[in-house]
């Protein structure tokens, strides 16, 4: 049985997490949906020009930039230049932070259930 205030340290320690500032810039990177669909049509259709991809969207070319350039701090998408064309690709690396944050939840989930299951099941047998 683990120890429920040795338990909450080790937790407290796990939501301090080193990559925050990463973490915090990826999900509110993505947190637009126009971002999410442009990092979406790249993932399905591989390395777009940027024309090529502003023709989805009803707006203008230098919009569509703007979105490709918060993408790009985030290191979620590469730009190649070829020329005068630019070419988008995905770039999924970093969201390995991300899954990790979130197996580092549920592992913290986990935890507290168990610990509640073990609560309830002492509490039912001293009744």
């Amino acid at each position: 049985m683990v120890d429920f205030m040795m338990s909450e340290g080790i937790l407290n320690h796990m939501v301090e997490y080193s990559n925050d500032k990463i973490i915090s810039e990826i999900l509110k990177s993505m947190s637009d949906a126009t971002r999410r669909s442009l990092l979406t049509r790249l993932c399905q259709k591989g390395p777009c020009r940027v024309t090529d991809l502003a023709s989805y969207y009803d707006m203008s070319l230098n919009a569509v930039s703007k979105h490709i350039k918060v993408l790009e701090r985030c290191e979620l998408i590469t730009r190649k230049t070829i020329g005068r064309t630019h070419w988008i690709e995905a770039d999924l690396a970093r969201i390995h932070i991300i899954e990790t944050w979130f197996k580092e939840l549920k592992s913290i989930w986990e935890l507290r259930l168990e610990k509640l299951a073990e609560l309830l099941e002492t509490e039912a047998k001293n009744d």
